[in-house]
C-alpha cells in the first residue's frame, strides 16, 4: 500500500484502520479470534496505521479494544504505527446510547492513562497519542505541555487532537507541535474543511474518522436494514432512519455514477474523494470483514482529478441530504 506522512515525519499507510467497531457501537463485540485474524490480514495487505482509544471497550471491559490490539499486533510492533487516545469516559447514568461523554484531561489523568494504554497495547511507546476531546476545564496549553514531557520521556513520539477547532490547534501547536487532527469528515459532514488552510500552514495531518458516515456511504444498506442488536448505535443515527434513504437519493446517485466511471465501489469513491484532495489526509474507516478491508485498501489506487473533486463538491454543496450523526454530546463532570 502507498504511504503518506502526517505532520513532519510520521509515515503511515495511505489509509488506516479504525478499530473501535470491533468492540463497541455496532452491536455485540466481534469474535476475538476473527478480529485477531483480521488485524493480521490488515498488516499483510499493507495497513500500518491502527487506531484505538482507552474507552473503546465493552460494558464488561472498558479497555477491550486496546487489549485486543495489544495481543493481536504484538508480533508486528516494529512494522506498524499505533494510535490511541486519552481524556474521555462515558456517562452511563441514564443508560441511553450513544452515551454522553465526560472529558478529563487533567495532567494526573493523562499520566495514569498513558501507563494503562502502554500496558494494554504491550508496547513501551505510542506513535500517536490524541486528546480524545478538548476539555473545557483544562487549558489546551497545559495538555500540550504534558505531551511535550511524554515525548521527552520516550512514552510517545507524536501527538494530536480529536474534534479540534482552529483556536485550540493554534494554542496547542505553539507549545508542542501537533502531528495530526482526527475529526469527523465525510461527504455528509464537511464542517472541518475550513481547517484545511491552517493544517497546511502548520504542516499538520488530517485523519478523518467516520469517513463513510458510519458505513452509510458504502451503499450496502437500505431502508429495510435493521440495527436491533443491543449496543448498535446506528439505530439512533439520523442517516440510517428509513426516510433518510429517500432524502439521500441524489447522494447515492452521485457516488454510484462515479463508482461506475472508475470501475470502483461507492465506498472506494467516498474515500478517494477525500484522499485525492490533500496528500496529508489519511482516513481510518473501520470494519469487521476481510472483504471490506480489501475494498477500503483499494481506494488508495483510485485517482480523481481536481476537476472531478470540484464537481463533486459543487454537487454536494447544493444537494439535499439527511442529517448525519455528529457525535455523542459532551456533558459536565
Amino acid at each position: 500500500m502507498k504511504r503518506r506522512i502526517l505532520g513532519k515525519d510520521l509515515e503511515v499507510s495511505a489509509i488506516g484502520l479504525g478499530c473501535m467497531g470491533m468492540s463497541r457501537a455496532y452491536g455485540a463485540p466481534a469474535d476475538r479470534k476473527e478480529m485477531t485474524e483480521l488485524l493480521a490480514q490488515a498488516v499483510d495487505m499493507g495497513y500500518t496505521f491502527f487506531d484505538t482509544a482507552e474507552v473503546y471497550g465493552t460494558d464488561d471491559d472498558p479497555h477491550d479494544n486496546e487489549k485486543l490490539l495489544g495481543e493481536a499486533l504484538k508480533s508486528y510492533r516494529n512494522r506498524i504505527v499505533l494510535a490511541s487516545k486519552f481524556g474521555l469516559t462515558f456517562d452511563k447514568s441514564e443508560g441511553k446510547v450513544p452515551y454522553p461523554l465526560l472529558p478529563d484531561s487533567r495532567p494526573e489523568t493523562i499520566r495514569k492513562s498513558i501507563e494503562g494504554t502502554l500496558s494494554r497495547l504491550r508496547t513501551d511507546h505510542l506513535d500517536l497519542y490524541y486528546q480524545h476531546r478538548v476539555d473545557p476545564d483544562v487549558p489546551i496549553e497545559e495538555v500540550a505541555g504534558v505531551m511535550s514531557e511524554l515525548i521527552q520521556e520516550g512514552k510517545i513520539t507524536h501527538w494530536g487532537i480529536s474534534e479540534a477547532k482552529e483556536k485550540d490547534i493554534k494554542k496547542a501547536h505553539r507549545v508542542c507541535p501537533v502531528t495530526a487532527i482526527q475529526n469527523r469528515y465525510s461527504m455528509m459532514y464537511r464542517e472541518y474543511e475550513k481547517l484545511f488552510p491552517l493544517l497546511e500552514e502548520l504542516n499538520i495531518g488530517f485523519v478523518p474518522f467516520s469517513p463513510l458516515a458510519n458505513g452509510l456511504l458504502s451503499d450496502y444498506y437500505t431502508k429495510d436494514s435493521n440495527y436491533n442488536e443491543k449496543g448498535d448505535y446506528r439505530r439512533n443515527m439520523p442517516q440510517f432512519q428509513p426516510e433518510a434513504f429517500d432524502t439521500n437519493r441524489d447522494l447515492f446517485r452521485l457516488i454510484r455514477n462515479a463508482a461506475k466511471e472508475h470501475h470502483a465501489t461507492p465506498a472506494q469513491i467516498s474515500l478517494a474523494w477525500m484522499m485525492n484532495k490533500k496528500s496529508w489526509i489519511v482516513p481510518i474507516p473501520g470494519t469487521r470483514k476481510p472483504e471490506r478491508l480489501r475494498e477500503n485498501a483499494g481506494a488508495t489506487e483510485i485517482e480523481l482529478s481536481i476537476a472531478e473533486i470540484n464537481a463533486m463538491d459543487e454537487a454536494l454543496n447544493h444537494m439535499k441530504m439527511s442529517d448525519v450523526f455528529g457525535g455523542s454530546k459532551i456533558t459536565k463532570k
